[in-house]
C-alpha cells in the first residue's frame, strides 16, 4: 500500500516537473568570429542601444594586440507568467567570448530580465547585466618612479529600466535608464566609477517588413579617483552615445538588420598632471546582419562590424573589424 501511495506520488511529481519544464523556452546561439583586435572585440561586440556602449577598454595607444579567433556562445532561457495586473515575461541570457590564440581575454556575462506588459501598448523592462572579472590589457599602475604594470582588470554590475509605450500604429517611443558601478582589480582600484545613463529610443514600423529606428544616450561617469588626497588620475566623464538603424524583411525567410552607432567621450578630469585632461575621444562604428530562417526552429547568421576609434591626444586611429559566421536553434 505504502509503495502504491509512493509511486503514485512520484507520477506526480513528475508530471508537474514536465509540465513546468514544457513552459520555459530556451534557445542557444553559437558564432564563430574573426577579430583582428583582440582587446577591442567585446567593447564592439557590446555597443549598441541595447547593449552596454561605455564598457571601458585601454587607452587606443596600447590596443592593437593582434588577431584571433573566438567563439560567441548564448543561451535565452525565458518563461511567463499572466495576471490580472498584465503578462510578464522572466528571462536569462548567459553568454561568452572564448578566445582562440589569447585565452586569457575569454570572459562571460549574464543578464537577467523581467518584461511586464501592462497592455499591448505600454510595458516595462527590467533587467539586471553582470560582466565580472574583465581583462582590459597591461597597464601602469602609477606614474611614480620606477615604472611597475599589471594586468588591468574590470567587473561590471549595471542595472537597467525602459518605459516602452506604443504611440500608434506605426510609431513606439522607448525611454531607457541605466545605473551602474565598474570595480577594477586592487592595483587599479582608483579607477572605480559609478555611473548613470538616460535616453530616449524612437521607433517607425514603416511597414509590415521594415522598421527603423534612432536613439541617443546621454552617461555621466564619476572615478573615485576624484576623492584621494593626492590624486593621480581622474576618469570621470560625460558620454554622448547616438544610434540609427534599420531591421528589414528582404524575402520570406531572409533579413537583415544594420545600425551605426556615433560616441563622443569627453573626461572630465581637472588634474594639471593627468593624461586625460582636456582628452576626448571619438568611436564610429557600424554593424550588418544577415539571418536566414533555414527551418522553424533553426537560422543561420552572418555578421560584419566595424569601429573606427580615435583620442585627440594621438595621431593614430585604431581600427576594430569582426566578422562571424552563426546558428541559432530554438529547442
Amino acid at each position: 500500500m505504502i509503495l502504491r501511495v509512493l509511486f503514485l506520488i512520484g507520477m506526480f511529481l513528475l508530471a508537474e516537473i514536465s509540465q513546468a519544464l514544457a513552459e520555459w523556452s530556451v534557445s542557444g546561439s553559437g558564432t564563430i568570429f574573426y577579430t583582428d583586435d583582440v582587446a577591442l572585440f567585446s567593447a564592439t561586440r557590446r555597443s549598441g542601444l541595447d547593449g552596454d556602449p561605455s564598457q571601458p577598454v585601454l587607452d587606443v595607444s596600447r590596443t592593437g594586440l593582434g588577431s584571433d579567433m573566438v567563439f560567441e556562445p548564448g543561451f535565452l532561457i525565458s518563461n511567463s507568467m499572466t495576471t490580472s495586473l498584465g503578462r510578464t515575461v522572466f528571462s536569462i541570457k548567459p553568454q561568452g567570448f572564448i578566445f582562440a590564440v589569447n585565452p586569457e581575454w575569454s570572459q562571460a556575462s549574464v543578464a537577467v530580465e523581467a518584461l511586464h506588459a501592462f497592455n499591448s501598448n505600454t510595458a516595462i523592462r527590467l533587467r539586471y547585466f553582470g560582466a565580472p572579472d574583465q581583462l582590459l590589457g597591461t597597464s601602469e599602475v602609477s606614474r611614480t618612479e620606477p615604472e611597475v604594470e599589471a594586468k588591468e582588470r574590470v567587473t561590471s554590475h549595471v542595472g537597467y529600466i525602459r518605459l516602452e509605450q506604443r504611440l500608434s500604429e506605426h510609431w513606439e517611443i522607448r525611454l531607457q535608464g541605466r545605473v551602474g558601478k565598474r570595480l577594477y582589480n586592487d592595483a587599479f582600484a582608483r579607477r572605480n566609477t559609478t555611473f548613470w545613463t538616460i535616453g530616449p529610443h524612437l521607433y517607425w514600423h514603416a511597414s509590415e517588413h521594415l522598421r527603423l529606428f534612432a536613439g541617443y544616450h546621454y552617461e555621466r561617469g564619476m572615478g573615485s579617483g576624484r576623492h584621494a588626497v593626492e590624486p593621480e588620475e581622474d576618469n570621470s566623464y560625460v558620454h554622448h552615445f547616438f544610434a540609427a538603424g534599420l531591421d528589414a524583411e528582404l524575402m520570406p525567410h531572409l533579413e537583415l538588420e544594420l545600425d551605426f552607432h556615433y560616441e563622443r567621450n569627453n573626461w572630465t578630469s581637472g588634474l594639471p598632471d593627468d593624461e586625460r585632461n582636456g582628452q576626448h575621444e571619438n568611436i564610429y562604428q557600424g554593424t550588418a546582419r544577415l539571418l536566414y530562417q533555414l527551418t522553424d526552429q533553426t537560422a543561420l547568421t552572418l555578421n560584419f562590424q566595424r569601429a573606427n576609434r580615435g583620442v585627440n591626444a594621438f595621431q593614430t586611429i585604431d581600427h576594430n573589424t569582426n566578422v562571424g559566421l552563426g546558428v541559432i536553434h530554438r529547442f
